[in-house]
């Protein structure tokens, strides 16, 4: 049985050199690709969306009365915080979503070319937004639903790093 190798997992580099793209690194830079457009598209739209969110969330602490407990909690007064300060950092957030994004997918072309430069940057690339969410909105951002999205980060930078054994330039 002979084993043969697309076009799109062997690299031809400038000096003939033919390198081939391993599978965990292609499906990480896939991933990263929709993730980082995900993330694009949601950076304008929590800007376009700030004060409507903030509006729509002042608006329910009237009828939190009779909610549950759980509904109390999600929408309570630091939630009503978070919101008020997405809503006045608005564009830093957005513009640092969008930097990030952006670093996330230049690292991330740079890794399919098996570039260590690559990594630096995907990874600068993915705290940039977690340490901007810090600085404009708090240690709030890291509670309930939020907090499940702070964990893909960890989860990738685990994964890209046990993949940066292959990255020879």
């Amino acid at each position: 049985m002979t084993e043969t190798n697309s076009t799109s997992e062997v690299l031809d580099f400038a000096n003939g050199e033919k390198t081939v793209l391993p599978t965990g690194l292609n499906v990480l830079t896939i991933l990263t690709f929709i993730g980082s457009a995900i993330a694009l598209i949601s950076g304008v739209w929590t800007y376009i969306s700030a004060e409507k969110s903030y509006k729509a969330m002042v608006d329910a602490q009237d009828k939190m009365a009779d909610a549950p407990a759980f509904v109390k909690k999600m929408m309570g007064p630091e939630m009503l915080e978070l919101s008020r300060k997405s809503m006045e950092n608005k564009l830093p957030i957005m513009l640092l979503t969008i930097v990030g994004a952006a670093l996330c997918i230049y690292g991330a072309m740079e890794m399919r070319n098996l570039k260590k430069q690559g990594y630096i940057l995907w990874l600068v690339g993915e705290i940039l937004p977690v340490v901007a969410g810090l600085l404009f909105l708090g240690a709030g951002l890291f509670t309930g639903f939020s907090l499940i999205f702070m964990l893909f980060p960890l989860i990738f930078i685990i994964l890209y790093s046990v993949q940066k054994k292959y990255l020879i330039y």
